[in-house]
């Protein structure tokens, strides 16, 4: 069913205009479909903002429950925002004492970009533990992604994420652990997923927590966790979320940095990119080296030249979890508004 545009929110449009099924808030009102209220916690940083905001959402509203989803958008302090994203955020997102007024049915946090050796270090630290503390008691299921599954960890568990010997960057393929579980019901047994991390918390750790860890690489690593009550808390360390271009954007913003001396060739992700792709790219960076000798502007990165040759062989697969998350969420919530929180996080 459809997102339900009550609010002014400028992603609606931009969604609408890529096909997406919105309805005005008017319409909505009018009808006898039960609503389903979505909060996302978006801490990403300000380039990746409404972008992520709207990969998120794009889930929410594909899924196919009979429900009307209103998505709530809030975001915490200690996040470093420019005096334009931060005027964004105080006309179109809500407030966290609003989330709390209200009342959500479930729950997305986002990863974050990070600067300190210790996640408890960092400015938005306890804010975000204040929004844990009350999901955990209020919030039927609350799903993380990336950074914020390794700041629950840290909080719940007191597990410390470890620094990878390489970036785990580019789109792995998986495979399920738990294939009778809800929350995966009827999905492909494997499939791939995009990552983007230095740091990881391994399978084992996942483990000895007492969490059930229901998707794993077929490097060792785990992608998706649950708390021990399989709803409450769900964790990925992966994006299903992202857009087919949206390592092609890391990359392209890895190799401007390199140009402008500010860093080193960053690699290809990993099993993304084709012959094509890497053919088209080491043009341009040959270019590049050339009209720098010769003092010459840089010719513009081939963005539009690449993007036909990429694949997206993840989002069927995340379209599916969503879907049985939220069908879950929707049938529990139908019972009791607010389970009580027990069998641990």
């Amino acid at each position: 069913m459809p997102l339900v545009a009550h609010t002014p929110l400028p992603s609606f449009d931009k969604l609408k205009e890529r096909g997406q099924e919105i309805l005005p808030l008017d319409r909505a009102l009018t009808q006898d479909i039960r609503e389903l209220h979505v909060g996302i916690l978006n801490m990403m940083p300000d380039a990746a903002l409404q972008v992520t905001e709207r990969q998120f959402m794009r889930l929410v509203g594909n899924s196919n429950q009979i429900a009307q989803f209103y998505v709530h958008l809030f975001s915490v302090p200690g996040l470093g925002r420019s005096e334009e994203t931060q005027a964004y955020i105080d006309k179109y997102y809500t407030t966290f004492d609003a989330v709390k007024r209200d009342g959500l049915d479930a729950l997305i946090i986002t990863g974050a970009n990070v600067a300190n050796p210790s996640l408890d270090q960092e400015n938005f630290w306890q804010p975000l533990t204040e929004v844990i503390e009350w999901a955990k008691e209020n919030v039927t299921s609350t799903m993380c992604s990336c950074l914020s599954t390794h700041a629950l960890m840290k909080y719940f568990y007191q597990i410390d994420r470890i620094k990878r010997d390489t970036k785990k960057w580019g789109v792995y393929e998986h495979f399920v652990t738990q294939p009778f579980h809800p929350l995966l019901r009827e999905i492909n047994t494997r499939f791939d997923v995009p990552h983007s991390r230095w740091n990881t918390v391994t399978r084992e750790k996942f483990e000895d927590a007492g969490l059930t860890v229901l998707i794993a690489s077929f490097d060792g690593e785990a992608h998706m966790a649950v708390s021990p009550d399989q709803l409450r808390m769900i964790y990925f360390q992966g994006h299903p979320e992202y857009d087919i271009n949206s390592l092609l954007k890391e990359y392209k913003r890895d190799v401007m940095l390199y140009l402008d001396g500010q860093s080193d060739l960053p690699p290809y992700p990993e099993n993304y990119f084709s012959i094509e792709v890497r053919e088209i790219v080491d043009k341009f960076l040959e270019q590049s080296r050339l009209a720098m000798e010769q003092g010459d502007p840089l010719p513009e990165f081939p963005e539009s030249d690449l993007l036909p040759h990429l694949d997206n062989t993840w989002g069927d697969t995340a379209k599916a979890i969503f879907n049985n998350w939220l069908g879950v969420v929707y049938q529990v919530t139908n019972v009791v508004r607010n389970l009580p929180f027990a069998d641990g996080v």
